[in-house]
């Protein structure tokens, strides 16, 4: 009797906590309209992807909420994306994603995005580089060239907003 009274307990918090809907706001709004990532952000405030190149000539580290076009994203998973400028000259930016705890969708090359975090300057390793290009489905001789570290601009997004 004791058993079966415990069994029915232990499933009934089971189903229970199965059938919650999330708390967390980022989830929710991801799961209603496809357009909202990570942490729920609006495009307000946001600046060109151009004009980060000159706000970190300043600083090596800096919160920003930045939008720009989406040029790659990793096709493994969707764990990273590269930002480029509507304007010509200005390097691609990696943009990861905040404890690893959501992905973009592998066919959003091309669309426009807005991304709230933090940029910093950094020093990206031979060994990443190449990870990279393994995610991008890069061909073995392309990923054999990457022989130098690259100094750049990196993104870590808390959120990310999908603008068309």
């Amino acid at each position: 009797m004791l058993k079966s009274l415990l069994l029915s307990f232990c499933a009934a918090v089971l189903f229970t906590a199965c059938a919650q809907k999330s708390s967390n706001p980022a989830t929710a709004s991801t799961a209603k309209d496809g357009k909202h990532f990570g942490a729920t952000i609006t495009a307000n405030n946001a600046i060109p992807y151009d004009k980060v190149m000159t706000k970190m000539a300043k600083t090596d580290s800096m919160s920003m909420k930045v939008t720009g076009k989406v040029k790659e994203v990793c096709q493994k998973k969707g764990c990273w994306m590269t930002l480029v400028s509507d304007k010509p000259g200005y390097p691609e930016m990696r943009v990861t994603f905040k404890d690893y705890a959501f992905f973009m969708p592998k066919d959003l090359s091309g669309k426009r995005v807005v991304v709230d975090g933090f940029a910093r300057v950094e020093t990206t390793s031979v060994d990443l580089l190449r990870h990279y290009a393994e995610d991008a489905k890069k061909s073995p001789e392309e990923v054999a060239a990457i022989k130098e570290p690259l100094r750049e601009v990196s993104f870590e997004a808390a959120g990310v907003l999908i603008l068309d």
